[in-house]
């Protein structure tokens, strides 16, 4: 039997095989990976001494292939480094072992590292640090001198104009007066030269002794580039075509190296063994084990999609040659005829379905703007006034020409439409009523997933009503008074908000037949009457999808 190839055993004899292999960005993972989830679940809760690491969160993935006799069996790994290791008995072994203490990246990082301790050393040096000092001290001496000197010009101003007030000077006091304030002002300026010289003096002092300091950050970047790239060129994966290529191959397309921790995750780890050791690839699954990462969104045994800015090009390259699900959110819909919820001759508002999008992407032209196009030919200039996910249902409001349009616009960036959404919740939400404030940035390496984030994130702020409870789940009502990506998602999911996500929710919960969120209603001011219009559509039907 090869390494870490577990046999799946009489328990899934019944189990029919997928037709497909799974499509890692959009899956419902299939029964033979639920079984093997099943067995490193167990497994890890066993491992007492991994306890405190994996609570504090940690991905893992399966997957489930066929050896060269036929038997089903699964693989498993871990994402990153479990223990203050890549190399686990249990678990698929890494694509390049980072750790390897004799390894190209535990070896250029220590001549990095050296460097590092030599910019240390260098900044902390006695000499430099007086001379930073004296540049402290020689910067308020300035101040503090023409702020006196400053004070006494005012002083004298204030005596001279006084003495101009009590009349009967001669034509000499008042020409004295005039030089005494031309004398001041031109000595204000000879102090502020003076000390701008002794600080420049001290600076060109520190630039010396920083000369050295900058060719060395210099030479670390050099450095740490080339690292980069030698190490991203020992990660060599394998498709299911035998073919091989090192992850700067990969990413060459995309213009750019390899983001820090591209190859570390579960998927190319376990695809990569599976095509190295002659197993057949079924299906797989990655899941979440532990608390939710600070700003992030995962909730313990929670199925999620491979990561898009790391592992997408990885996969694209490795599921080469395996017959693959199709990415439903990339594929045409046959949703009939588009819903007309209102429309005259300034404005339409149409009800989106679940998996349209409103405008058309990279790899799908059909959306709610192409048919509107089609029915509207008499619409120009800028059409789409806003947007809705893909994934999510209900009103969106299209211009049919450029004052119309720049005014709907208007109201939308002031935050003065009402929208009011309706979300089913995978969870009980105990309070009836509360506004969420947890402020949003996009998570710049698995777009487009969004992260919190206090200090650098948008403001976000989201109001919410409790329409219903009923078996372990919640209707909700969302009224967003903010308009961040994906707000009302992570608002709902996050542990700091709601912490119950939207039932269907593949980026932050868990997936389903769709997303159930829907855009319920809106209210504008209309353009061309300046009435308020108050629009619906559908939404409390959700507990029937």
């Amino acid at each position: 039997m090869i390494d870490k190839f577990h046999l799946l055993g009489d328990e899934v004899a019944t189990v029919e095989l997928p037709r497909q292999f799974t499509c890692p960005f959009l899956y419902e993972p299939h029964p033979l990976a639920l079984v093997a989830v099943g067995q490193v679940q167990q497994y890890v809760a066993s491992r007492t001494d991994w306890a405190d690491e994996m609570a504090a969160g940690k991905m893992l993935g399966v997957l489930v292939a066929r050896d060269g006799q036929g038997r089903l069996g699964f693989l498993a790994a871990f994402s990153g480094n479990l223990a203050g290791s890549v190399r686990h008995d249990y678990f698929v072994p890494p694509v390049y072992n980072l750790l390897d203490p004799q390894g190209e990246f535990k070896q250029g990082e220590a001549q990095i590292t050296a460097i590092n301790h030599e910019v240390e050393r260098l900044e902390r040096a006695p000499e430099l640090v007086a001379l930073h000092q004296r540049e402290i001290a020689a910067k308020q001496k300035m101040c503090d001198e023409i702020n006196r000197f400053k004070a006494l010009m005012a002083r004298h101003k204030h005596e001279r104009d006084e003495r101009r007030l009590a009349g009967d000077l001669t034509d000499e006091e008042r020409e004295t007066l005039l030089n005494q304030s031309r004398f001041e002002k031109a000595e204000l300026k000879r102090v502020r030269q003076r000390h701008e010289a002794e600080i420049q003096q001290i600076a060109d002092e520190i630039a010396a002794s920083q000369q050295r300091i900058d060719e060395l950050k210099a030479q670390r970047k050099v450095m740490s580039e080339a690292l980069q790239e030698r190490i991203f060129r020992l990660f060599v994966v394998s498709n299911a075509r035998g073919e091989r290529c090192d992850l700067v191959e990969v990413f060459r397309p995309l213009g750019a190296l390899p983001p820090a921790g591209a190859g570390e995750c579960c998927a190319p780890r376990l695809l990569n063994y599976a095509f190295n050791n002659g197993l057949q690839p079924v299906c797989m699954a990655e899941f979440w084990w532990g608390a939710s990462p600070v700003g992030e969104v995962r909730h313990h045994g929670h199925f999620y999609p491979a990561c898009r800015s790391k592992c997408k090009p990885i996969l694209e390259f490795m599921l080469q040659g395996l017959d693959v699900e199709p990415n439903r959110l990339e594929q045409p819909m046959d949703n009939g005829e588009v819903e007309v919820v209102y429309d005259d001759q300034w404005i339409t508002v149409l009800n989106k379905p679940s998996g349209m999008l409103t405008v058309p992407g990279k790899a799908l032209d059909d959306s709610l703007l192409s048919r509107y196009r089609e029915a509207h030919p008499e619409a120009v200039g800028p059409i789409v006034v806003h947007r809705l996910d893909q994934e999510t249902s209900g009103l969106v409001v299209f211009a049919k020409d450029k004052a119309t349009h720049k005014a709907l616009q208007q109201q939308f960036e002031a935050h003065s439409v009402k929208k009011r959404y309706i979300a089913l919740l995978d969870g009980i939400v105990t309070r009836d009523e509360g506004v969420i404030d947890l402020p949003l940035r996009p998570d710049v390496d698995d777009r487009p997933r969004q992260r919190v984030d206090r200090e650098h994130g948008k403001p976000a702020i989201t109001r919410y009503h409790v329409l219903e409870r009923r078996g372990g789940h919640t209707l909700i009502a969302l009224q967003p008074l903010t308009g961040r990506t994906h707000q009302l998602r992570v608002h709902c999911s996050h542990p700091l908000g709601l912490n119950c996500p939207i039932v269907g929710d593949r980026l932050y919960g868990r997936a389903s037949s769709r997303l159930m969120l829907h855009a319920q209603s809106l209210t504008i001011v209309h353009p061309a009457t300046g009435r308020p219009l108050a629009l619906q559509t559908g939404g409390n039907d959700l507990w029937q999808n």
